[in-house]
């Protein structure tokens, strides 16, 4: 059986490879009143430590630091602004629609004292009392890692202005088999990683005698995985191919890795093995540069008792995607996908991907004999932000659930993320990963139901209440 499984495994992955909204808060009136002097230490720390701070951090997404009193006051007209038109904190979905774990949503109360500290001259108050910034764990967002896997070395990317797409490989050897509660990449250069996916491989004892050996990456777009994949020494040392799990870990800009209640999620890492980057896609750059990313690995104590599956709708997914995603210049054009949930099931995490022409998404289910049960809006879909959204709690699904997904896609010159000027024709292109062309696409993490489900409650240091 497990052999059958690992054939399926890489002939599916052979087989596929082709290739900011604003909460309707309107009329509302600050839950509190104001201070009359509004200042960093008692007012502004604790708001921007919880929403700014952990990107705004060195290490992580934001491109400078919000830590200090100066770090905050010399941006100060800044921050009021941006925080006023919710362009900061991102969060793309309508919290109108339904709550995720980690949101970061300012209220209105919390967008007045930005702006009356921004007008009043950005008063630092008593910073001997103003509260401790949060430590951080370095190069990590969930915590100090068991292991810390890095690209062989330094990939080297031109400035010329191209996407790349490549195979790469980050090769291990463990002392022994053990167990992966959760995997983060942290992309080496923030500003060119666009996209990653990774599976794992693992070598049965005395199958393969040196997995360093090969070619650590290959052009996607010069050479077929068929020639790919025995070049970068993937396969056993007697030509077949080993046991491989597929989509272990996924990379888009904004994301925090999901860290499921103990038990749920989760894989088995053998002693000997690689983690095949099967598809790291990155953008066009003006300037010469290199990438060295590195995977996060942290352990279990046991296998999982519910290793989760992922359901991908739409382009190159289990949905046909209707009408085909083909976007004539000029055109504002609405694709839909719909897909009838085959087992009992329950959501942990939603994944809406689309590309430089979204302009909206939304997704909702439709079980059998009931009411609508709202998944996710997008009013607003921003390219630079494609988080996981993980539940508050895990959500059942009955089979005969028709799950539906609505994209609507902007190719005119009003929109100004369009990559042609003037607009012309944009297509899925039977599944490219280009940011010039197009995609929709909805990916559900999930795991079979059992009774109790719904009262799980998901997000870090979290479990069954």
């Amino acid at each position: 059986m497990k052999k059958i499984v690992r054939i399926l495994a890489w002939g599916i992955l052979l087989g596929l490879i082709a290739c900011r909204p604003a909460p309707d808060t309107a009329g509302t009136v600050p839950d509190a009143p104001l201070p009359d002097t509004v200042t960093f230490s008692a007012d502004i720390a604790p708001v921007v430590y919880a929403n700014c701070t952990p990107c705004h951090r060195p290490g992580s997404a934001g491109p400078f630091s919000l830590i200090t009193y100066e770090d905050l006051a010399r941006r100060a007209r800044t921050i009021a602004r941006v925080t006023r038109d919710r362009y900061m904190p991102p969060w793309p979905a309508d919290p109108g629609y339904r709550h995720f774990v980690g949101e970061r949503i300012l209220t209105e109360r919390e967008i007045a004292l930005f702006q009356a500290w921004a007008a009043q001259g950005a008063l630092p108050g008593d910073l001997a009392h103003a509260p401790p910034p949060p430590v951080y764990p370095e190069g990590s967002q969930l915590g100090k890692p068991d292991l810390v896997l890095r690209m062989p070395g330094q990939f080297p990317l031109p400035g010329d202005n191209r996407d790349r797409f490549f195979f790469m490989k980050i090769p291990y050897e463990i002392a022994q088999d053990t167990f992966i509660r959760a995997i983060e990449f942290v992309p080496g250069n923030t500003k060119a990683v666009h996209h990653m996916n990774a599976n794992l491989i693992g070598y049965e004892p005395g199958a393969k005698q040196d997995v360093f050996a090969g070619d650590w990456y290959v052009n996607r777009d010069q050479v077929l995985p068929q020639v790919a994949y025995p070049r970068m020494g993937l396969p056993n040392d007697d030509g077949s191919y080993p046991e491989l799990t597929p989509m272990v870990c996924n990379y888009l800009p904004g994301v925090t890795p999901a860290l499921y209640p103990e038990g749920i999620g989760g894989f088995r890492m053998k002693r000997k093995g690689a983690f095949l980057l099967n598809d790291i896609h990155y953008g066009p750059l003006p300037q010469d540069t290199f990438d060295q990313s590195y995977l996060n690995i942290f352990f279990a104590p046991a296998p999982p008792v519910r290793p989760t599956r992922d359901r991908m709708l739409g382009t190159i997914g289990i949905s046909p995607v209707s009408p085909p995603l083909v976007i004539p210049p000029d055109t504002v054009m609405t694709c839909r996908t719909r897909w009838t949930v085959d087992e009992d099931i329950s959501v942990l995490t939603l994944n809406p991907h689309m590309h430089l022409l979204g302009k909206s998404f939304k997704a909702w289910a439709l079980p059998p004999g009931g009411d609508t049960i709202p998944l996710i809006r997008i009013p607003e879909w921003d390219f630079r932000w494609q988080y996981f959204y993980t539940l508050e709690y895990m959500l059942p699904l009955r089979k005969g659930t028709v799950i539906e997904v609505e994209g609507v896609f902007d190719n005119t010159a009003d929109n100004p993320h369009n990559p042609n000027d003037p607009p012309r024709l944009v297509s899925d292109k039977s599944g490219s990963m280009r940011t010039t062309d197009e995609m929709l696409q909805f990916i559900l993490t999930c795991v079979p139901y059992r009774p109790g489900d719904e009262s799980i409650r998901l997000g870090p240091a979290s479990g069954s209440e």
